[in-house]
């Protein structure tokens, strides 16, 4: 195999972690913002008590794969830093706000104040807004506008990233983020014996599923005349696991309508590991349609070769204390700060 080929698909796992991992943490926001009524601060503290401990190193693949992608395709990196500046610098503003609004929300004091309130919504709004146009850069990647010669980069005011097809999957990043949130909230709310709370992300992530396949399917109409190149990939290549996804989405709604959460959190794992895989094998060989590719985007392959070393190395170290963090935080022990119905109800008698 190629070393810039074996280098992109690690480059594609890291994207599909930060996805799975990232992306729920995203959707936890967007549920926050949805948090309403008297059991808003019950909601608040699930969505704390998950994300809390781990929301932080998640973003460790965000930060790999930003660092390896300017390593391994530094060309590549550079159109897609000048194209995409206007949406990426909103979503990078978003992840900042969104990261400092969850850490002063969470330890403030005293909770009733409205600047307690203030962070809250910043949480919230900075967690819809970052994963749509992280969603709509991609949108804008795949549908080769980028730009206008090979020798021509400059950067896009929206015509790329703005477009209905990018609105359109930019709107089902949204949606899919919070769908896997949902599942994740589901499981957590089992593990903290808050059987009403599972119901309810229930529910929300059985609504968020079809709406993102809503959205799906819409961009993949949108794509025949938009992104015809990933749309003419897809059908000669990445059919199969654009159909395996379908399959695994509704096997995901089958296990959440009959509660069996901890399968529907594996396969909603799957289920956007091969979305994502699907956009890459459509669009491949190419980086940033149409003139940008593998081949001419690539680094010195002896560059690439210490890289992928260095990478071996340090996964050696990285996935096992990822493990160790996550085995540590997420065993199962009740909500801090939820009390049970038949408990409030003995210490009120």
């Amino acid at each position: 195999m190629n070393i810039a080929v074996l280098a992109l698909a690690i480059l594609w796992l890291a994207l599909i972690a930060y996805a799975v991992l990232g992306g729920a943490d995203f959707g936890a926001g967007i549920w926050d913002l949805l948090a309403i009524g008297p059991q808003r601060a019950r909601h608040r503290e699930l969505i704390n008590h998950a994300i809390g401990p781990v929301w932080e190193s998640n973003h460790v693949w965000l930060i790999f794969l930003i660092v390896g992608l300017f390593t391994v395709f530094p060309s590549a990196f550079a159109t897609l830093s000048i194209a995409l500046f206007l949406p990426l610098t909103i979503a990078l503003i978003g992840i900042v706000l969104r990261g400092a609004a969850f850490i002063f929300r969470t330890y403030e004091v005293d909770t009733s104040n409205r600047t307690t309130e203030i962070w809250s919504r910043v949480f919230s709004v900075t967690s819809l807004i970052t994963p749509f146009f992280l969603g709509a850069s991609a949108a804008a990647v795949a549908s080769g506008q980028l730009q206008s010669s090979p020798a021509a980069v400059q950067a896009n005011l929206g015509s790329a990233w703005l477009s209905p097809f990018a609105l359109s999957i930019g709107a089902m990043a949204v949606t899919m983020f919070a769908t896997l949130a949902a599942i994740y909230l589901t499981l957590e709310a089992t593990r903290s014996e808050e059987p009403d709370l599972a119901g309810v992300y229930r529910t929300r992530a059985l609504i968020g599923g079809a709406v993102t396949a809503l959205f799906g399917a819409l961009g993949l109409l949108l794509s025949i005349s938009e992104a015809p190149l990933l749309w003419h990939g897809m059908l000669s290549r990445a059919w199969p696991v654009v159909i395996a996804t379908m399959l695994i989405g509704l096997a995901t709604a089958v296990l959440l309508y009959t509660r069996r959460y901890r399968l529907a959190r594996l396969m909603v794992i799957l289920e956007t590991a091969f979305l994502l895989g699907s956009w890459g094998l459509s669009q491949y060989p190419y980086l940033i349609p149409p003139y940008v590719t593998i081949a001419n985007a690539a680094n010195d392959p002896s560059v690439i070769t210490a890289l992928v070393i260095a990478i071996v190395i340090g996964m050696a170290i990285l996935i096992p204390s990822l493990y160790y963090l996550f085995s540590v935080f997420k065993l199962a022990r009740p909500v801090p700060g939820l009390v049970h119905e038949a408990e409030q109800k003995e210490m009120n008698t």
